[in-house]
């Protein structure tokens, strides 16, 4: 594989991460200090990983819109580069669906984690998967479960531009979060690409797996959850961090 490199927008530094994990490595240098705009990237044959390091300005339970920016911005990039029947969503707790079947997911940290705090920095992961290993390469639509760009019809795109597209669209989302009119914008593009609105879900969060009905979010994009019994609750966005 030739390795080009990626190209960003001005308020992003690329960092080439090799075979270490970009998450790992965007997580330990915003703990350092590290400016805000740092996206360590990994590519393989397999595998598209990246991070990128945030420094919100405003409480957590607020700024973990930012997770949804950055999965609108993945599925704004995948909608310009692959082909028009392609059907991209989001799940809630980060998981991306192509075409119905697992692609991937986005993963989330920040220090500090209390919710009414302005986090020092957050970092927003991309793992997307783009071929199958050998053995698991068949035909679209036969691995529902789990699935790959080359499986959906989308091997001709580039990773890297792919890469670069997501930091693009991000971005403009990621400034979108500035006003509330911007935020009203993002919410509604994220809705129409949410998994399972309005259907009956397990969520797995990290002490438990509630279930109920999906109805729908807060203001800050907190999941609003029906169970079959007992009272409708609000599980935040802010539950989704990750310990690195």
């Amino acid at each position: 594989m030739i390795l080009l490199t990626p190209q960003f927008p001005p308020l992003m530094k690329g960092l080439a991460a090799g075979p270490a994990n970009p998450f790992t490595i965007a997580c330990t240098e915003a703990a350092r200090g590290t400016d805000a705009g740092l996206l360590p990237w990994s590519l393989t044959e397999e595998r598209l990983r990246a991070a990128l390091v945030l420094a919100p300005e405003e409480p957590l339970h607020s700024a973990m819109a930012a997770f949804c920016a950055c999965g609108v911005g993945l599925q704004n990039a995948i909608g310009a580069l692959a082909p028009p029947e392609t059907a991209v969503h989001l799940e809630w707790t980060g998981g991306i669906r192509l075409n119905g079947g697992h692609c991937g997911g986005l993963h989330v940290s920040a220090s500090p984690r209390d919710p009414a705090a302005t986090p020092d920095w957050m970092v927003i992961g991309l793992d997307l998967t783009l071929t199958l290993p050998d053995g698991d390469d068949l035909e679209p639509g036969q691995t529902p479960d789990w699935t790959a760009l080359a499986q959906e019809g989308c091997g001709d795109i580039d990773p890297l531009a792919l890469l670069e597209a997501w930091a693009r669209h991000s971005l403009v989302w990621l400034h979108e979060l500035d006003s509330a009119k911007g935020r009203a914008a993002l919410y509604r593009e994220w809705k129409g690409l949410v998994w399972k609105l309005g259907e009956t879900v397990t969520v797995p969060l990290s002490d438990e797996r509630p279930q109920g009905t999906f109805l729908g979010v807060d203001e800050d994009f907190g999941m609003v959850l029906k169970p079959d019994t007992g009272d409708t609750r609000l599980i935040s966005l802010s539950t989704l961090l990750e310990e690195v």
